[in-house]
């Protein structure tokens, strides 16, 4: 399959918009992470995102719509969701509600519950406009490995499987949308991303719980995930380390030049400019000729709760292997 490569532009998100339409899978920027989009509404189109990315079939897509008129299309929002809607969206988060059944099966892994989020992008805003069905779309990228921030990555991973790629540019928040469920009658946070645990409970006047249950009840929550393929070690910042062999992923730099191969993620300490740069500088440093990557952590306030969800997440031992389905744990 060749793969097309275009700027994001009128004709190109026009073009994307018939591909989805088709059955096809697009890969697009979001302000998150890139995306890989298929159709919604379309079990056989959704089927392909899972075979793209060697994807498990338990772990659920989340759904982009345009506009909270179309989540009625496909969930049963409640007034807490719709106002977490009213103030975050367009943005990173991400509501679990209960689905229509005009949803299939595959996209919500056979729950009754469906991940919904409106990105803060013009590209990802426009393509589900033009196509005027909701897009599901985790991201662009093999399974459980590095997002993409950039649209190189996407090509780089995904060149060959996938209909088309369009580039608009660098994701400007870096780690995947927060997803949030009110199901249980209290706010559940089931993934920390960009909407820091503290703006939520500030706005919504209502306490944070992190969720601990059923590690497939949303996307991105297995123990592994988000892993640069060389093995990554979290150290705290300006601990000892053998640089020989390794990189240093860095928070402000102070350390930096412990390490003959290095990547710095704000200069100035800010957790947002750290947490924009994270995946591309993960992809940067897994392309160097080294073992490993030591990556300090980084303070966990804000959108830096993210960011060490991610790390965390990476540094984990990784028990399965999609690619090949095979168990990792079995010698």
């Amino acid at each position: 399959m060749d793969t097309f490569l275009e700027k994001a532009t009128p004709e190109s998100i026009k073009k994307a918009a018939g591909i989805i339409l088709s059955g096809g899978l697009v890969a697009f920027p979001t302000e998150t992470v890139y995306g890989l989009g298929a159709n919604a509404l379309s079990a056989d189109s959704c089927i392909k995102i899972f075979e793209a990315k060697k994807r498990p079939f338990f772990d659920p897509l989340i759904c982009h719509v345009s506009s909270v008129e179309m989540i009625d299309r496909i969930a049963f929002a409640e007034d807490t969701a719709l106002t977490v809607f009213d103030k975050f969206s367009p943005g990173p988060i991400t509501v679990v509600m209960k689905k229509k059944e005009i949803i299939p099966s595959i996209v919500t892994s056979g729950m009754d519950t469906v991940a919904v989020r409106i990105p803060m992008h013009d590209t990802a805003l426009s393509l589900i406009k033009y196509s005027d069905v909701p897009i599901a779309a985790p991201s662009a990228n093999p399974f459980g490995f590095l997002s993409p921030t950039e649209a190189v990555h996407v090509y780089d991973s995904l060149h060959g499987r996938i209909d088309m790629i369009i580039d608009g540019g660098k994701c400007s928040v870096g780690v995947e949308s927060t997803i949030v469920s009110f199901l249980d009658g209290k706010l559940s946070v089931l993934r920390p991303g960009g909407i820091g645990v503290e703006e939520l409970q500030d706005v919504l006047k209502m306490k944070a719980e992190i969720y601990s249950g059923d590690l497939k009840s949303a996307p991105g929550m297995l123990e592994s995930h988000y892993a640069p393929v060389k093995k990554l070690v979290l150290i705290e910042e300006g601990e000892a380390a053998d640089f020989s062999s390794a990189a240093l992923l860095s928070f402000c730099g102070q350390n930096a030049s412990r390490a003959e191969h290095f990547e710095v993620l704000s200069r100035s300490g800010d957790v947002r400019e750290a947490a924009a740069n994270l995946f591309s500088a993960l992809h940067k440093i897994d392309q160097l000729p080294v073992s490993m990557i030591y990556a300090e952590m980084i303070p966990e306030d804000g959108i830096g709760l993210a960011v060490m969800n991610r790390l965390r997440k990476a540094s984990a031992e990784r028990k399965y292997d999609f690619e090949t389905n095979s168990d990792l744990t079995k010698a």
